[in-house]
This record gives C-alpha cells, structure tokens and sequence, in this order.
C-alpha cells in the first residue's frame, strides 16, 4: 500500500510535542526540510537526538522546538561551534547528554535489537563517564574486565532522507553511509524523505542498496533538494558558503530569527525554499555525473 504524502502531512501525523526525534545522515542526507517543517508547526519540547547535530538543529534550537539534545559531536562543520547552542547549554536553558559516536550507535543498536545495552571496550571517555551518568561499567563474565554499557535509545520518530525510495518506503542509500538504518530500526516511527520517488522495479534492481525496507517506514515523501545546504551524493553538492555564513548570522539572535522569518516561516514549503534559493544557487551546486560499474545480480 502506497505511503506517499507530503511533508506536512508526515510531520502533523507522527511528530508531536515532547517527542524524541532523531534526524539522521552523516555528512550528507540531513534532512533539513524536515527539521523545518517541525519549525512551521510549532513543535515544542523536543529531545533532538542526532550523532552531528550540525545546523539543521540549531535551527530547531532557535526556534524554541527543543528541551534537550543527544549528541557526540556538535559544532558547525569546518567552521566552528553551534554559538546559539552551545549559549543555550551553557545558560542551563537546554538540557544536554554527550557521548562518543560509537556510544551514539551503540545505543541505537540496542534499540533496534531490543537489548538493554551493547557492551563496548572501555576506550578514551573516562571523562565522558565524569560527566554522563547514563556511562556504567559491568563485568563481562567472561574475562572478569570491566566494559561499557549505555542504554538502549528507541526515539519516537526517525526521519531519513534518501536518494530514492519507492512509495512503499523501500529505500536506496549510497556514498557515506552514517547510522541511518540504525536509527529506523529503533525507533517507533519512519518518515523518510527522498530526493526521487522511483518504481518498485528499480529498488528491486539492487537491493544491496536498499538500507531502509518498507516494513518499517510509515511516511514516504517525495522532498528534491531537502539536505540544503548539506549535500546529497549524486544529486548536488554541500552548499559551503551557507555554512560560513551561517556562523555570521548567529553571532546575533535578532540575524537569526530574521533568518528564520525568511527562509523557514516565510515559505510554504521546501518546493518554495528552493525556488527562493533561485538557479544561480542551485547551478553551483550541479554535480558532475561519476556512474559506478554496472553489477550483475544474475538469475534469482
């Protein structure tokens, strides 16, 4: 049965006040249209839970959709710190938890797997274990050593952006791959958004790459150019001049909120953003076209 719907309908069925959301994508496929999307409708009381939580939630910050963020890495790639972030944190206004990235997955995994924790090797996060209690150690019966324990984390909705999926939500995901299969297997609900909607037959055409199956996705939404001002491999390149500037505009929470007013409230939707960024923005951002090796999957 078809899952297709906008956006908005996805956002306004499974996203709602209080929940815990985790955006995935790793370098590329952050699904920025989404996180705006949660801003135009007011959502409040959000725990962001995100390995990079990169600008797509300070955004959200901004905006006052947050209580809290989960995190392993937080700062404005190549630029810097998160300033309206890190001002929120330090001023006991958001709540905060830290972990390694392997921490990160870790915990994800045992969600997915429905286990109270996935052991790790005790490693460098002796001061992260200073300052997160949710960091245990147990004795691995085996050797008698200490290892790692953290619990399991089982957001309430994961939204995951794609390069194509088909309208049952079966999924394609290639160039660098982040915890995105992870994050859907644990979580309660599935929103991915995909640059392409594409026929059943070609998902089934290579189905190694099919990271995301249906049977867990609950919305599928057709979303072209929904990283911006990140990347999606093959479709168009990391938008680095936002980024710079992106550090400028939150030196001042009133160049945020205009930000804000303009490119979030002040569109309809991401089909609007994206008109807005005009074709000169959107003609630097063009990719060449690199193709990979055809495979042969033979007889099935």
């Amino acid at each position: 049965m078809s899952k297709l719907c906008s956006l908005t309908e996805a956002i306004q069925q499974y996203v709602h006040d209080g929940d815990t959301i985790y955006a995935a994508g790793f370098t590329h496929l952050i699904p920025f249209a989404a996180g705006h999307e949660i801003i135009r409708q007011g959502r409040r009381d959000l725990v962001l839970a995100r390995a990079t939580p990169d600008l797509i939630y300070e955004q959200m910050v901004a905006a006052g959709c947050a209580r809290k963020v989960i995190f392993s890495y937080m700062g404005n790639p190549g630029v810097g710190s998160l300033r309206i972030m890190r001002a929120e944190m330090e001023a006991g206004r958001l709540e905060w938890e830290e972990y390694s990235h392997f921490g990160m997955i870790s915990r994800l995994q045992a969600g997915a797997a429905g286990l109270p924790f996935i052991p790790m090797q005790p490693t460098a996060t002796r001061d992260l274990e200073n300052a997160n209690p949710l960091y245990r150690r147990v004795t691995d019966p085996y050797t008698g050593q200490d290892v790692i324990v953290l619990p399991p984390l089982r957001p309430d909705v994961a939204i995951i952006h794609v390069q194509r999926a088909d309208v049952n939500g079966n999924a394609h995901i290639w160039g660098i791959l982040g915890e995105q299969k992870e994050a859907a297997f644990a979580a309660e609900h599935v929103i991915v958004t995909a640059e392409e909607i594409v026929s059943e037959d070609i998902i089934r055409s290579d189905p190694n790459r099919t990271m995301i199956p249906d049977l867990i996705v609950d919305a599928v939404c057709h979303v072209p150019y929904c990283s911006h001002p990140s990347y999606t491999q093959g479709y168009y390149d990391r938008d680095n001049e936002f980024y710079l500037q992106w550090d400028k505009i939150t030196a001042s929470r009133e160049e945020t909120q205009r930000w804000l007013e303009e490119w979030v409230y002040g569109v309809k939707d991401r089909a609007e953003y994206v008109e807005k960024l005009g074709p000169e923005t959107l003609a630097r951002l063009q990719v060449p076209e690199r193709l990979s090796a055809p495979v042969n999957y033979g007889a099935y």
